[in-house]
């Protein structure tokens, strides 16, 4: 679903999580689209889900597939990642989950930055956001 604001396209789909505070899901706005970042909240129950580093970043690309998919992008399109961990010795569990959604069959991965994070909302183990393509 999208509503049409001035210049700018507020991305929403029950498919992923629904915002935690005053936020959209995503703004998309000429052809480009920014995504918020995603914790691993289950869409369903707005949980956060258990299992630790790997099932956490597996929840956090499902939910940015979805909003990408809403948006009428792909993960193809993606311009640029921000990954914040909690702890930086999840970074090559998560850097394996992350390959094979951006950086699949040989596709030219995105720019990228990761950061270390004291906290991310609701105690999650990382949070990521987008800035993709809407191909026209």
């Amino acid at each position: 679903m999208a509503s049409q604001t001035d210049s700018r396209t507020i991305i929403a789909t029950n498919e992923a999580p629904r915002a935690i505070g005053p936020y959209s899901q995503a703004v998309h706005s000429g052809n480009l689209l920014f995504t918020s970042g995603q914790v691993a909240l289950h869409p369903e129950t707005q949980q956060l889900v258990e299992g630790g580093i790997e099932a956490q970043t597996t929840q956090v690309f499902a939910n940015l597939k979805a909003i990408l998919e809403a948006a009428g992008s792909s993960f193809a399109s993606v311009l640029k990642a921000t990954v914040f961990l909690k702890n930086f010795d999840d970074f090559a569990a998560m850097n394996a989950i992350y390959a094979e959604h951006l950086a699949a069959g040989g596709s030219q991965p995105p720019a990228r930055s990761t950061v270390e994070v004291a906290r991310l909302p609701k105690d999650a183990l990382i949070e990521i956001d987008l800035v993709a393509l809407i191909p026209s």
